[in-house]
């Protein structure tokens, strides 16, 4: 049994580790890919564990970290029969280092998709948040000037008008209060 487990779990783990590398296959071997497309979900629908309530372990099933937990359980069994600890033992043992295989791939996995979310910056997200002045914005929105702030942690510098009436100097802290267009902000001086 634990022969059987190790040499097909082993082979398709390395089969999809290869063919990942090359970038065919990604998500198409998750459980949660395979729903039905009748299925009526909302956008937002959350399908991990938490989202349910169900066990920590429903959360972690996919079919790579299934075929992880079978080679694992193959390879650790074989192992401990080897080392002589009797099948009792040597079931423990594999049932052990097959969850913890699952368990390693499901967070390498999540790892892995993080990696992959977009940091892009978006001027929107920019409201709200203070700023130094970089180049001198004259007041009553008579022209542009230069910002730079901390946003999405990357600095970042954006032109910005002001309708205070006096003229925002070079290091002037300001708290953006509106987008004018998709490179101009609105900026007014913190107060002390």
């Amino acid at each position: 049994m634990y022969l059987i487990c190790a040499v097909i779990g082993g082979s398709v783990f390395v089969i999809q580790f290869l063919l990942t590398l090359i970038g065919i296959g990604g998500e198409a071997f998750d459980f949660e890919s395979e729903l039905p497309d009748d299925l009526d979900l909302p956008d937002d629908a959350d399908l991990s564990a938490t989202a349910h309530g169900s066990t920590w372990l429903f959360g972690v099933l996919s079919f790579k970290t299934v075929v992880a937990a079978f080679a694992f359980f193959g390879i650790a069994g074989l192992a401990a029969e080897a080392a002589g600890v009797g099948s009792a033992a040597a079931m423990i043992v594999a049932i052990i280092f097959g969850l913890a295989a699952m368990y390693t791939v499901h967070w390498v996995m999540l790892f892995i998709y993080r990696l992959g979310v977009d940091g892009t910056t978006k001027i929107a997200d920019a409201v709200g948040l203070s700023a130094k002045v970089y180049v001198p914005i004259p007041g009553e929105n008579l022209g542009q000037g230069k910002i730079q702030m901390k946003l999405n942690d990357q600095i970042v510098e954006y032109a910005a008008m002001t309708a205070e009436s006096e003229k925002l100097s070079t290091g002037t802290p300001v708290r953006v209060i509106r987008v004018i267009d998709d490179s101009t902000l609105e900026v007014a001086r913190l107060s002390a």
